[in-house]
Protein backbone atom coordinates (compact mmCIF):
# COMPACT_ATOMS: atom_id res chain seq x y z
CA UNK A 1 0.00 0.00 0.00
CA UNK A 2 1.28 3.34 -1.30
CA UNK A 3 0.29 6.74 0.62
CA UNK A 4 -0.05 9.36 -2.30
CA UNK A 5 -0.66 12.22 -0.38
CA UNK A 6 -0.18 12.94 3.36
CA UNK A 7 0.00 16.26 5.51
CA UNK A 8 0.54 16.03 9.11
CA UNK A 9 -0.52 19.37 11.07
CA UNK A 10 1.23 20.39 14.48
CA UNK A 11 -0.59 22.86 16.52
CA UNK A 12 0.38 24.42 19.85
CA UNK A 13 -1.50 22.82 22.79
CA UNK A 14 -3.70 25.63 24.30
CA UNK A 15 -2.08 27.76 27.39
CA UNK A 16 -4.14 28.22 30.61
CA UNK A 17 -3.44 30.17 32.97
CA UNK A 18 -1.60 27.73 35.39
CA UNK A 19 1.36 26.56 33.93
CA UNK A 20 0.74 23.00 35.38
CA UNK A 21 -2.92 22.70 35.66
CA UNK A 22 -2.58 20.00 32.84
CA UNK A 23 -0.46 17.72 35.94
CA UNK A 24 -2.03 14.99 38.00
CA UNK A 25 0.16 16.00 40.74
CA UNK A 26 1.71 19.48 40.69
CA UNK A 27 5.36 19.34 41.26
CA UNK A 28 7.70 21.18 44.04
CA UNK A 29 6.78 24.67 44.72
CA UNK A 30 10.82 25.85 45.17
CA UNK A 31 9.50 28.94 44.30
CA UNK A 32 8.35 29.72 47.74
CA UNK A 33 11.66 28.67 49.39
CA UNK A 34 12.28 31.94 51.29
CA UNK A 35 15.25 32.88 53.93
CA UNK A 36 14.81 34.87 56.97
CA UNK A 37 16.21 35.71 60.38
CA UNK A 38 14.53 36.02 63.61
CA UNK A 39 15.19 38.91 66.00
CA UNK A 40 16.95 36.56 68.48
CA UNK A 41 19.88 35.76 65.73
CA UNK A 42 17.81 32.67 64.50
CA UNK A 43 18.69 31.78 60.81
CA UNK A 44 15.12 30.41 59.25
CA UNK A 45 13.98 28.63 55.78
CA UNK A 46 10.70 29.01 54.95
CA UNK A 47 9.67 26.33 52.58
CA UNK A 48 6.85 23.93 51.84
CA UNK A 49 6.98 20.64 53.59
CA UNK A 50 8.21 17.29 51.59
CA UNK A 51 7.84 14.01 52.55
CA UNK A 52 10.69 13.30 53.99
CA UNK A 53 10.41 16.10 56.40
CA UNK A 54 8.25 13.37 58.36
CA UNK A 55 10.47 12.67 60.80
CA UNK A 56 11.44 16.57 61.30
CA UNK A 57 7.49 17.45 62.05
CA UNK A 58 7.79 14.30 64.13
CA UNK A 59 9.90 15.83 66.58
CA UNK A 60 8.69 19.40 66.29
CA UNK A 61 5.20 18.56 67.48
CA UNK A 62 7.19 16.16 70.37
CA UNK A 63 8.61 18.98 71.72
CA UNK A 64 5.44 21.25 71.28
CA UNK A 65 3.98 21.92 75.09
CA UNK A 66 0.99 20.00 75.72
CA UNK A 67 -1.51 23.55 76.00
CA UNK A 68 0.20 24.42 72.29
CA UNK A 69 -0.57 20.61 70.68
CA UNK A 70 -4.34 20.76 72.29
CA UNK A 71 -5.04 24.41 71.07
CA UNK A 72 -3.61 23.18 67.08
CA UNK A 73 -4.79 19.75 67.28
CA UNK A 74 -7.88 19.90 69.20
CA UNK A 75 -7.56 17.23 71.19
CA UNK A 76 -4.90 15.81 73.27
CA UNK A 77 -1.96 14.05 71.36
CA UNK A 78 1.54 13.19 72.50
CA UNK A 79 2.93 12.78 68.85
CA UNK A 80 1.21 12.77 65.52
CA UNK A 81 0.16 8.99 64.42
CA UNK A 82 1.69 7.37 60.91
CA UNK A 83 -1.53 8.46 59.05
CA UNK A 84 -1.56 12.28 60.81
CA UNK A 85 2.07 11.78 59.21
CA UNK A 86 1.77 11.15 55.63
CA UNK A 87 -1.23 13.41 55.41
CA UNK A 88 0.76 16.27 56.81
CA UNK A 89 4.09 15.47 54.94
CA UNK A 90 2.48 14.10 51.27
CA UNK A 91 0.59 16.33 49.52
CA UNK A 92 -0.92 17.43 46.12
CA UNK A 93 0.37 21.45 45.99
CA UNK A 94 -2.40 22.34 43.65
CA UNK A 95 -4.95 21.57 46.79
CA UNK A 96 -3.40 22.95 50.07
CA UNK A 97 0.02 24.02 50.85
CA UNK A 98 2.36 23.74 54.01
CA UNK A 99 5.06 25.91 55.05
CA UNK A 100 7.52 24.56 57.33
CA UNK A 101 10.09 26.96 59.22
CA UNK A 102 13.29 25.16 59.35
CA UNK A 103 16.77 26.10 61.23
CA UNK A 104 19.97 24.28 62.21
CA UNK A 105 20.07 23.48 65.76
CA UNK A 106 23.22 21.64 67.27
CA UNK A 107 23.95 20.43 63.27
CA UNK A 108 20.22 18.95 62.55
CA UNK A 109 17.65 20.53 60.96
CA UNK A 110 14.24 21.53 63.58
CA UNK A 111 11.41 22.69 62.67
CA UNK A 112 10.14 26.10 64.42
CA UNK A 113 6.80 26.33 63.08
CA UNK A 114 4.00 25.30 59.92
CA UNK A 115 1.31 26.73 58.48
CA UNK A 116 -0.69 24.98 56.15
CA UNK A 117 -3.51 25.64 54.01
CA UNK A 118 -6.22 23.28 52.64
CA UNK A 119 -8.68 24.07 49.50
CA UNK A 120 -12.29 24.39 50.14
CA UNK A 121 -14.25 22.45 47.73
CA UNK A 122 -15.33 25.76 46.47
CA UNK A 123 -11.85 26.10 45.08
CA UNK A 124 -11.74 30.01 45.71
CA UNK A 125 -11.61 29.73 49.54
CA UNK A 126 -9.44 27.41 52.35
CA UNK A 127 -9.05 26.95 55.61
CA UNK A 128 -5.94 27.69 57.59
CA UNK A 129 -3.66 26.01 60.22
CA UNK A 130 -0.88 27.04 62.04
CA UNK A 131 1.89 25.87 65.41
CA UNK A 132 4.96 27.72 66.31
CA UNK A 133 7.51 25.80 68.50
CA UNK A 134 6.67 27.64 72.06
CA UNK A 135 10.34 28.05 72.35
CA UNK A 136 10.41 30.95 69.49
CA UNK A 137 7.03 32.61 70.66
CA UNK A 138 6.95 36.53 69.95
CA UNK A 139 9.98 36.46 67.22
CA UNK A 140 7.49 37.29 64.52
CA UNK A 141 7.80 33.81 63.17
CA UNK A 142 3.59 33.31 63.68
CA UNK A 143 2.82 36.31 61.52
CA UNK A 144 5.73 35.91 59.28
CA UNK A 145 4.30 31.98 58.27
CA UNK A 146 0.65 33.41 57.86
CA UNK A 147 1.40 36.23 55.84
CA UNK A 148 3.88 33.58 53.09
CA UNK A 149 1.05 31.12 52.98
CA UNK A 150 -1.86 33.81 52.29
CA UNK A 151 0.64 35.74 49.25
CA UNK A 152 1.27 31.68 48.11
CA UNK A 153 -2.60 31.36 48.78
CA UNK A 154 -3.65 34.51 46.81
CA UNK A 155 -1.61 33.59 43.79
CA UNK A 156 -2.95 29.90 43.36
CA UNK A 157 -6.34 32.02 42.55
CA UNK A 158 -7.90 31.75 46.52
CA UNK A 159 -9.35 34.77 47.54
CA UNK A 160 -10.54 33.95 51.19
CA UNK A 161 -9.09 32.42 54.06
CA UNK A 162 -10.69 30.98 57.16
CA UNK A 163 -9.77 28.74 59.75
CA UNK A 164 -11.07 27.59 63.38
CA UNK A 165 -9.65 29.10 66.58
CA UNK A 166 -10.50 27.61 70.26
CA UNK A 167 -11.95 30.53 72.40
CA UNK A 168 -9.32 30.21 75.20
CA UNK A 169 -6.35 30.42 72.66
CA UNK A 170 -6.00 34.18 73.50
CA UNK A 171 -2.70 34.42 71.88
CA UNK A 172 -3.81 33.13 68.15
CA UNK A 173 -6.73 35.31 68.45
CA UNK A 174 -4.85 38.01 69.03
CA UNK A 175 -2.37 37.31 66.11
CA UNK A 176 -5.30 36.57 63.93
CA UNK A 177 -6.96 40.35 64.68
CA UNK A 178 -3.36 41.55 64.22
CA UNK A 179 -3.57 40.00 60.64
CA UNK A 180 -6.50 41.61 60.03
CA UNK A 181 -9.11 38.57 60.03
CA UNK A 182 -12.68 39.13 61.48
CA UNK A 183 -13.41 36.82 64.85
CA UNK A 184 -16.82 35.56 65.64
CA UNK A 185 -18.14 32.74 67.74
CA UNK A 186 -18.77 29.74 65.71
CA UNK A 187 -22.21 28.52 64.70
CA UNK A 188 -21.83 25.38 65.80
CA UNK A 189 -19.81 25.96 68.81
CA UNK A 190 -19.64 28.40 71.37
CA UNK A 191 -16.09 27.30 72.06
CA UNK A 192 -14.86 27.68 69.14
CA UNK A 193 -14.17 31.47 67.15
CA UNK A 194 -14.32 31.56 63.38
CA UNK A 195 -11.34 33.51 62.01
CA UNK A 196 -11.74 35.07 57.92
CA UNK A 197 -10.09 37.47 55.94
CA UNK A 198 -10.08 38.49 52.34
CA UNK A 199 -6.36 37.86 50.59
Amino acid sequence: MTAVDARILVERPPTTPEPYAHMAIHPYPAQLVTRAQLPDGTDVLVRPIRPEDAEMLQEFVRQLSPETKYFRYMQNIKELTADMLVRFTQMDYDRELALIAVTINEGKRAGLGVARYTLNPDGQTCEFALVVDDRHRNQGLGSMLMEHLMEAARARGINRIEGEVLGENHRMLSLMRELGFAVRISDTDPGIRTVERKI
